[in-house]
């Protein structure tokens, strides 16, 4: 019998900036809160709001999880298969 597998996660790549972030956060409270919320984000990469702008370059998307109070912009590679995380908020 074939294995089960769950759905396909979207990659996450973090953006210059956004990793600056991720590297600046020293409390564990809020390296679980962002984990929680780009694994919401990798499931589901249209969970998040559109941001009305420019149609030139990517549609930038923003997640926010309140209970975590974590705020993610974002945009979805082509093919739905990376995240690439522009900003982070926790």
């Amino acid at each position: 019998m074939p294995a089960q597998h769950g759905p396909r996660r979207a990659r996450i790549a973090f953006s210059d900036s956004a990793a600056k972030q991720l590297e600046s956060l020293t409390s564990e409270a809020d390296i679980h809160a962002l984990d929680r919320a780009l694994v919401v984000v990798s499931v589901d990469p249209e969970v998040g709001e559109p941001i009305p702008g420019s149609a030139a370059g990517p549609q930038l998307r923003e997640y926010t999880d309140d209970v975590e109070r974590v705020r993610i912009l974002y945009w979805i590679s082509a093919l739905k298969t990376v995240v690439v995380v522009a900003y982070l908020e926790v």
